[in-house]
């Protein structure tokens, strides 16, 4: 067997790391923008499939089906994103021969759209928010359709996931730029600009449940999420289990994902969606036909390599794991490291990553595609890395993760780090007081300046020192002495 991953970044080399354990070669892709990614070294092969643009290289079906033939792979994993929820490019893998590691394709016309999902969710007996289970056409009459839509209203794409193209119109006179806005984005990310309208539920936490299917009716539960933290509703903090849910309530929301599985039948990993209000009733939102950007948390929790039990279902078809075998311990929560600024409403940042020292001890994990002198651009999105702390409780676990963001450096762009050790050490996240607009009202201070100011310096030293090295120069011992006083203060250590 040799896999190829469709997909690029950290997922990328999340899903090689489990085949190298299992003795399983794999292949990268990459754009040209991606010729020098981590993922491209850290795979047994790889094979370029396009320019930079992604609807040319990702997301082009023809150029990674040619790629998989001529390096002779025998099946294919799409990670999440690009063509991980397009059931042509599933069907595609499987006519060409290929084992495609995902839902089946008929599964995923259903649930990648969200419009086609709402309405199989209904049907198995999930609760769903109301609103009709139709798209909006381009030529939506919106004088008229005003009339019926209660503000504040989401419009949301009915393709893919990840947040995009979901924006929220708080008035009509803001509804028709906010749709046009919506399709953009989801036509750009998805290839499919198809939107519809759902209620906004005020103050409402988002639970997800992890599901398992072997394509027969049988479901197996790893418990539940909690996504509560997000901004522009794409998540930033993910925690497991969820905080403040009665055993009553955990039961209730895993057998209706369950249930929802089994009744379409549900092959492959998957995690099913809702909405809690105030009032702790839960609503369905959707599934994801896919491996999720937050899955670490549940392997913490439940010492399962989700991967690895995807991967061998695929192959023999069959379960590995019984519903017994799935025991929880502890708490686990993960932080996505973005390359944007906080302060500036989350604008997209850029440049050349000069210094990195990623963290590490008991209970961390790091799931990464950095390196030092890596170019971040604007080409994708702007995930850099996860950070996952596991702890006794979800406490410990809180502690932990402010310990590993405190520890983690770098150095060349703006990234969140402040902002996510700052929600972590506010009193409302700690006690578990959360929900989908906790953002709103939350505002980031910036660096105190001598910190920054020692930063910086200790950042500006080990990149000087790394360019004298390489030119053989010679460098005062007085100054390296004095540099090295400063980088320890931010535990920056920098050798000889």
């Amino acid at each position: 067997m040799k896999l190829l991953i469709a997909n690029r970044g950290e997922i990328a080399i999340r899903i090689m790391r489990t085949c190298r354990e299992l003795g399983i070669p794999t292949v990268a892709v990459y754009s040209e923008a991606d010729r020098n990614s981590l993922h491209t070294r850290y795979a047994d092969e790889a094979i370029s499939i396009g320019p930079t643009k992604a609807s040319e290289s990702y997301l082009n079906i023809p150029a990674v089906l040619n790629a998989a033939k001529r390096i002779q792979a025998t099946a294919i994993h799409p990670g999440y994103g690009f063509l991980s929820e397009n059931p042509a490019f599933g069907r595609a893998v499987e006519d060409a021969g290929m084992i495609f590691i995902g839902p089946r394709p008929d599964s995923m016309a259903i649930l990648g759209d969200k419009l086609s999902a709402r309405k199989a969710a209904r049907k198995a007996g999930l609760q769903v928010l109301p609103g009709a289970d139709q798209p909006l056409a381009e030529t939506t009459n919106l004088a008229q359709l005003g009339n019926n839509v209660s503000y504040p209203v989401l419009v949301k794409a009915a393709a893919g996931g990840g947040g995009k193209g979901i924006r929220l119109a708080r008035t009509e006179g803001e509804l028709g730029e906010v749709i046009e806005l919506a399709r953009e984005e989801a036509l750009a990310a998805f290839g499919d600009g198809t939107i519809y309208l759902e209620p906004l539920v005020q103050k409402a936490r988002h639970i997800e449940v992890q599901i398992l299917g072997d394509g027969n009716g049988q479901i197996l539960t790893f418990g539940e999420r909690e996504c509560s933290i997000q901004r522009r509703h794409q998540k930033l903090i993910e925690e497991a289990p969820a905080s403040e849910l009665t055993q009553e309530e955990r039961e209730s929301i895993t057998a209706a994902a369950s249930r929802l599985g089994s009744t379409l039948k549900y092959r492959s990993l998957g995690t099913v969606e809702f909405l809690m209000d105030e009032n702790h009733q839960f609503y369905f939102i959707e599934v994801n036909p896919r491996i999720q950007v937050e899955h670490p948390v549940t392997e913490m929790i439940t010492g399962v390599d989700l991967i690895n039990e995807q991967i061998l279902l695929a192959v023999t078809g069959k379960l590995s794991l019984t519903q017994s075998d799935i025991q929880y311990q502890g708490a686990a929560i993960e932080a996505r490291i973005l390359a944007e600024d906080p302060e500036q409403d989350f604008l997209p940042t850029t440049g050349e990553i000069s210094y990195l020292k990623e963290p590490g001890g008991p209970g961390i994990r790091v799931d990464s595609t950095l390196y030092q002198g890596m170019t971040i651009t604007t080409d994708y999105d702007s995930l850099l890395s996860k950070v996952i702390a596991w702890g006794s409780d979800r406490k410990s676990a809180i502690q932990r993760l402010k310990r590993a963001l405190k520890e983690y450096q770098i150095g060349g762009l703006k990234t969140d780090l402040t902002l996510l050790s700052q929600i972590l050490e506010s009193h409302p996240y700690q006690i578990g007081k959360i929900n989908t607009t906790f953002l709103d009202d939350f505002y980031p201070t910036d660096d105190q300046p001598e910190e920054s100011l020692t930063r910086d310096a200790a950042i500006a030293a080990a990149l000087h020192i790394h360019r004298k090295r390489n030119s053989r120069s010679q460098i005062d011992s007085n100054e390296v002495n004095l540099w090295r006083q400063r980088a320890w203060r931010e535990q920056i250590k920098v050798s000889d």
